[in-house]
């Protein structure tokens, strides 16, 4: 899953409103920003394989460090629990942590037999959405708009830059979803690591729209 993990991101900010956007992107996408530098360092491995499935080329057969269930309990753990020491707010770190595990319940969702237990687990799972085109477009979509619906009308523009970075850049991660779906596989699994990292420029990015913007809704 991609842009549904966005979605989690979007909505977490009416639970954790004095969170920047950022954070709560992170949460979610904590997996994926770890998996390229786990790929680059050797940890794990990807295989270009066209017709894996037919929404990814990719043969996802050896991620245990940043996919497997127990890893993702410990990331999330982690996270949350970083959170929360330093800003005091236990209940936010707690739906924080919840966004980080949100991942594994996704990817278990769209992934065929691959996604490990644990480091050294001889068991896969795996639901494998990614086997319909028409199913994994309809679900990931549709958490997306529901998701940008949900910051939308929690936050406010302060001023027009809030208004125009928030729904470019929204249209933007919609559009290139369906580029990747779409477009011709990666040329090597070295590229998928490199290009990987700057998914962390995410961030900023996303801090720097939730600061011209304002919480309308009250939350947690």
């Amino acid at each position: 899953m991609f842009i549904g993990h966005f979605a989690v991101g979007y909505a977490l900010k009416r639970k954790v409103p004095k969170a920047s956007l950022g954070t709560l992107l992170a949460a979610p996408l904590l997996l994926d920003l770890l998996w390229p530098l786990a790929l680059l360092a050797g940890l794990e491995s990807v295989r270009i394989d066209p017709g894996n499935t037919v929404v990814t080329p990719l043969d996802l057969h050896d991620y245990p460090y940043t996919h497997s269930l127990l890893m993702a309990v410990v990331w999330s753990a982690l996270f949350g629990g970083g959170y929360a020491w330093r800003t005091g707010n236990r209940r936010g770190g707690g739906w924080i942590a919840l966004g980080v595990f949100s991942h594994w319940v996704f990817d278990w969702i769209t992934h065929r037999p691959d996604m490990p237990l644990y480091p050294g687990s001889a068991t896969f799972v795996g639901l494998g959405l990614w086997n319909s085109l028409t199913g994994t477009m309809a679900v990931e979509y549709g958490l997306y708009i529901a998701g940008v619906w949900i910051y939308a009308s929690t936050t406010r523009a302060k001023d027009r830059t809030g208004t125009l970075a928030w729904w470019i850049t929204a249209a933007f991660f919609a559009v290139m979803y369906a580029g990747v779906v779409f477009g011709p596989p990666p040329p090597s699994a070295h590229a998928i690591a490199v290009a990987g990292c700057f998914t962390w420029l995410f961030i900023p990015l996303f801090n720097w729209i939730d600061s011209h913007r304002k919480v309308v809704a009250r939350g947690s």
